[in-house]
């Protein structure tokens, strides 16, 4: 079986995440939608809305501070004045306190364009939040505003350039730039692939394996190869006594709930679900006031199987922003003969799966744990920035989704 891996390097940057131990459960969400990939439309009344909890339950003044990437999501060469109308630097003023809950917190949110501040280009962007005086981002969130000129499609197939319905899945890809000016489309088109919104899976794709008048394919790369993977496992955390899907059993420590999810296995074999490919949805039993009548639950999870040498294993999924951060990594008890971790997660639906992330690397492989099987249900994004020639940024012009079925 092959596995395919990524060097380390500053291209897996993009990640959302939280760098201090109160702040929880950040969360992008474009027009409301929590399916839905972190890529707003231009203008209308699209909105992102960034959203987070502080266990600190008292009220910190935090500022906001917005920087447009390049494709890479290194800072682009632009002004502040040329990406933004209005200010930067401003307060997240909108917050509500947690009620009748054990672990009690503050949910914060920040919609963009807001009062203060709008977009003016397409791109990446990259949103810091400050507290008040400190000089390093205590969290940081991140989005794609999308000036739609480029139709993208995608087809995948299990049938690879080097394997047939085994372990791989195969991206195909065709833009087709119609009417839209671009002097050198091979070169000045840049797409980037990724498989379930994981940016660890990116693919800058090199030049189309064939043009066609107003149309490029890129068609049989070897980089558009992937590790099928396995589904995602799930679990509810919905009631503080009664457990719900693939919970164990639930408990009260003072002054916490735990909740035991049920010990999972290394996966030798295809198991079907119907995932999310990664997500989770935050919400309570009565399903009444999710945001802040949603309590934190210590999560306990078990992985049984022999430790891996050259590595390390992470709890992986949109619960810990798809980052192999210190703060996800699984300890190994010989005791027992398993991986383990705890940590607090806000009631709801969950999404999740485990990867080793040999050393030296900075992408995971789900081979040794979640195994790779062709018929996984996966989802696969592109993203298509354009750098004309003599622009100083990258413009997202295109980006489609397609969740491959066998």
């Amino acid at each position: 079986m092959m596995t395919l891996f990524a060097c380390a390097g500053p291209a897996s940057a993009q990640v959302n995440g939280v760098f201090v131990d109160n702040l929880k459960t950040l969360r992008v969400e474009v027009n409301g939608l929590w399916d839905h990939a972190p890529v707003v439309p231009m203008g209308g009344q699209n909105y992102v809305e960034i959203s987070f909890d502080d266990l600190q339950h008292s009220y910190e003044r935090r500022t906001y501070h917005i920087t447009h990437c390049n494709a890479d999501w290194t800072p682009s060469e632009l002004l502040e004045n040329e990406y933004l109308d209005g200010f930067n630097d401003r307060p997240i003023e909108n917050y509500e306190p947690s009620m009748n809950t054990t672990m009690m917190y503050n949910h914060y949110t920040l919609r963009l364009p807001n009062e203060d501040v709008r977009l003016k280009v397409s791109g990446n962007f990259i949103v810091d939040i400050y507290e008040d005086g400190d000089d390093e981002p205590v969290a940081r969130a991140c989005f794609s505003v999308l000036d739609s000129k480029v139709d993208a499609r995608m087809t995948v197939s299990p049938n690879t350039d080097i394997d047939q319905y085994a372990s791989h899945q195969q991206v195909s890809l065709s833009l087709n730039y119609y009417t839209y000016n671009v002097h050198r489309p091979e070169e000045e088109l840049r797409p980037v692939v990724l498989q379930n919104r994981r940016w660890d899976t990116r693919v800058d794709v090199g030049r189309p394996s064939n043009l066609q008048s107003t149309e490029l394919f890129y068609e049989h790369k070897d980089e558009l190869i992937f590790n099928a993977g396995n589904e995602y496992r799930r679990f509810e955390i919905l009631d503080e006594y009664v457990p719900t899907m693939r919970v164990e059993s639930m408990s009260y420590h003072e002054p916490y709930y735990h909740a035991t999810i049920m010990t999972d296995e290394q996966r030798r074999n295809y198991i079907y679900d119907e995932d999310q490919d990664g997500r989770f949805l935050v919400r309570n039993g009565d399903n009444v006031d999710n945001e802040t009548e949603s309590d934190y639950f210590i999560t306990h999870f078990q992985l049984d199987m022999p430790e891996i040498e050259g590595g390390k294993v992470y709890l992986n999924g949109d619960l810990t922003y798809n980052s192999y951060s210190e703060d996800y990594e699984m300890e190994y008890d010989p005791s027992i003969n398993a991986y383990i971790i705890a940590l607090p997660l806000k009631q709801g639906s969950y999404n999740y799966q485990y990867m080793f992330v040999p050393d030296g690397y900075d992408r995971g492989s789900e081979i040794e744990t979640e195994g790779s099987f062709y018929q996984t249900e996966n989802e696969y994004s592109v993203y298509i920035y354009h750098r004309p020639f003599g622009s100083r940024y990258d413009h997202l012009v295109g980006y489609a989704t397609v969740r491959f079925k066998v």
